[in-house]
């Protein structure tokens, strides 16, 4: 799993690559928070287009980031997920956080 980072005028964009499990969350929670705690940023975009498969770990990513983003008063979007990762997003619950 390797994550791209961008920044944009107040905004940071993660694009996720690949799996997102037990073993990759705790990479890519380090890279977004390292850059997120750097520019603080209104808006955290994670970018799903490119991610296979997900399990709880990418749950616990987005809720992670999602209260960091709220403690920098800022916002969380989730962009381009897939039908297949909407489904586990879905019954977790994240998305009675915020309509995506």
């Amino acid at each position: 799993m390797a994550v791209k980072i961008e920044k944009r005028s107040g905004c940071v964009i993660a694009t996720l690559d690949g799996d997102i499990d037990h073993h990759t969350a705790k990479n890519i929670r380090e890279s977004i928070d390292s850059e997120v705690e750097k520019t603080k940023p209104k808006i955290l975009k994670l970018d799903f287009n490119k991610v296979n498969f997900m399990d709880s770990s990418g749950i616990g990513l987005i809720m992670g980031r999602y209260k960091l983003m709220k403690l920098l008063n800022g916002d969380l979007e989730l962009i381009n997920v897939s039908q297949r990762i909407g489904k586990i997003m879905r019954l977790s619950g994240i998305y009675k956080l915020k309509k995506y």
